[in-house]
Order: C-alpha cells, then structure tokens, then sequence
C-alpha cells in the first residue's frame, strides 16, 4: 500500500465520526495500539525536539524501505504518532522525503489540535522527513 493509499484509509475512518471528540476517542484508541517501541530506543536521542509531550521515534532500514517505531508520554500524542507511523512507514527514504501528507487537513487536524500539539505534529512529520532523507543519502 502506498503512502497515498494509506492517507485516504485514515481519512474515510475519519468520516465515519460525526463529531470530534469521537475523532479524539479513535486518536487515542491509535495509540493503544501502537506496537511499543524497544525499550532500548527510548532514549534522550531519539526525542522528538519541539514536541511538548515526550515523543520517541525510530526509524530503521529493511528491504529498501523504512519502518518507524514510536511511543509518547501524552494519550492524544501517542495516536497522532501512530497516525503518521501508519501512514510513513514501510515506505522507501525517497517516497517519504517527497510525501504530502494531506490527511491532516483532510481529516481536521490542522483545526482541531492546539498550537502545541500542532507544533509537535509538525515536529514528529519533519524527523521522519530527515530520517528518510538520511536513510537516502546512504543508498548513493
């Protein structure tokens, strides 16, 4: 499934819910079910700067493709983690360095999230952006 792909499954979930705080409840619901992170991973480095909540992302190479795992100490945060790790992962570096990510506007984010929150979602996108431009830059 493409990057594309996978953002238009997030948006039709979306539309199922008439209101937000359903769409609050699923975020959170994501997160639940966001497979954990290594321990060994939750580590200072691996902190996502600019995030108010503690977000730990990591990324690793396999097959030609990437795939991120994440965990945060926030229960909205943690969901909007694991929206955009469904969304990136077991992409290639050059398909996730050229994403756009619509589903956020398409689903409301960008409306409904606090200037914070915004913020670190902008954050946790930009870190998988550079791993993959890292991950890239490798392969030449």
């Amino acid at each position: 499934m493409t990057i594309e792909e996978r953002q238009q499954e997030i948006i039709s979930e979306f539309q199922m819910f008439t209101d937000w705080m359903e769409k609050y409840e699923y975020i959170i619901e994501l997160g639940k079910d966001l497979p954990l992170i290594d321990a060994q991973y939750k580590v200072d480095d691996n902190l996502i700067r600019g995030c108010q909540s503690r977000v730990w992302l990591h990324a690793e190479m396999a097959d030609g493709k990437i795939n991120f795992t994440a965990d945060s100490d926030a229960i909205i945060t943690k969901g909007l983690v694991a929206l955009v790790v469904r969304v990136l992962s077991h992409a290639t570096p050059a398909a996730i360095a050229e994403a756009d990510l619509f589903f956020v506007k398409e689903i409301g984010l960008n409306e409904h999230l606090s200037p914070t929150r915004s913020n670190g979602l902008a954050s946790m996108i930009k870190q998988m952006k550079i791993y993959a431009l890292a991950f890239a830059s490798r392969q030449l």
